[in-house]
């Protein structure tokens, strides 16, 4: 799939659709969507993004999902199958997440705290350590389990997927994605 800069740039201030089943047992949350995102209403959706073949590197999907084209309707089903949702902290598309105001942030992790209880899942994932930061005011906070719970949620900080992050290999995430899954009971395929 291929977007004219043009497009792309319409995009600004966009929303996705949260991905969430009748089932929730994992919830990911990004920090918001980006432009490509947008395009595609697929959440983590850029050619470079290492979100989707981490999952599937750790055995959350049964298949490769195309973290370029968007996900398909089976795409869509077979993640929520699973019990895994996923959510942004802020709502509205930009091309940076640097372009968010701390504002933002900290209005999307409230929004954050209602929607873990409306949905009730068992382990909430924070993808981005710097978003999750200013928005729980929690400037020392490290990857990993975390003390604090949001809601009745086991709370989990993760690196973040994006190719911009030069700290995160596909490798890193699928060892961060496998820790949180067994937290949330969720079976890993065979990899």
């Amino acid at each position: 799939m291929r977007f004219t800069r043009e497009h792309l740039l319409a995009q600004y201030d966009k929303t996705v659709p949260d991905l969430v089943g009748p089932e929730l047992d994992l919830l990911i949350v990004g920090i918001n969507p980006g432009l490509w995102t947008a395009a595609t209403q697929t959440h983590f959706s850029y050619p470079g993004n290492r979100f989707y073949p981490a999952l599937h590197r750790a055995g959350l999907t049964d298949w490769p999902i195309d973290p370029g084209a968007g996900m398909t309707d089976a795409d869509r089903a077979m993640v929520t199958g699973k019990g895994i949702g996923i959510t942004n902290l802020v709502a509205r598309a930009t091309a940076r997440a640097d372009e968010l105001a701390k504002e933002e942030l900290v209005e999307g992790g409230a929004r954050l705290e209602r929607f873990v209880g409306e949905h009730a899942p068992a382990v909430v994932a924070v993808a981005g350590l710097g978003a999750y930061r200013t928005a729980f005011g929690k400037p020392k906070a490290r990857k990993g389990r975390q003390e604090e719970r949001i809601g009745d949620a086991e709370l989990w900080l993760l690196g973040n997927p994006s190719g911009l992050n030069a700290h995160e290999t596909v490798d890193t995430l699928a060892d961060q994605f496998r820790a949180v899954a067994a937290a949330a009971g969720i079976s890993l395929n065979p990899t």
